[in-house]
């Protein structure tokens, strides 16, 4: 996973109603639910079906980096009606804000400069560049094709203006050093 696919999925884990379970006991309780077997969830984490099910009974405690592993199974299979009802309403009516700290490069016009720097935005999307990207995640697009989205609603919104100012400019988005999302 690359920056826009964590930022993509903490934005999803903000939105939900509920907690997910937090004991281990309980944790493996919804895998088991969700996945069918304790061979499949042995099969998730990495861990034998005999360890599943002494982690289910409580007779024994998954190392912490088995027990980081059943948090983020859990977290990622957590409320998805909710999580496309937000991916929804952001890809239609609300938009996504998006919060950088990365370097944005030009190519401008002779004259200016387009020397990259470091920035630090925050710039609301309209719903389209939700889609957009929404659908790109869902059909397997790499990070190279996520961030040329983000960089073109960047490009269009901040840079540009709606079109107001800076009709030839083309941004390059880069060393991204934190991107935080928001739906």
């Amino acid at each position: 996973m690359g920056d826009i696919d964590d930022a993509i999925e903490r934005a999803d884990q903000e939105g939900f109603t509920r907690q997910p379970p937090k004991t281990v006991k309980g944790q493996i309780g919804y895998l088991l639910k969700q996945l069918g077997s304790a061979r499949a969830v042995a099969a998730e984490l990495g861990v034998t079906a005999d360890s599943v099910n002494r982690y289910r009974r409580g007779a024994r405690t998954p190392r912490a980096d088995v027990a980081a592993k059943i948090t983020a199974a859990v977290r990622q299979r957590w409320q998805p009606r909710v999580r496309q009802q937000r991916r929804r309403q952001a890809a239609t009516t609300g938009g996504i804000t998006i919060e950088t700290r990365a370097r944005f490069g030009y190519t401008a016009p002779v004259g200016t400069t387009d020397d990259g720097r470091m920035r630090r935005l925050t710039v609301h999307l309209p719903p389209t560049y939700a889609q957009r990207l929404f659908d790109a995640r869902d059909a397997g697009a790499g990070e190279r094709q996520m961030r040329a989205i983000i960089a073109e609603g960047l490009q269009e919104v901040y840079f540009k203006d709606g079109g107001r100012r800076a009709d030839d400019l083309e941004v390059e988005f880069s060393d991204i050093d934190y991107l935080d999302l928001d739906y």
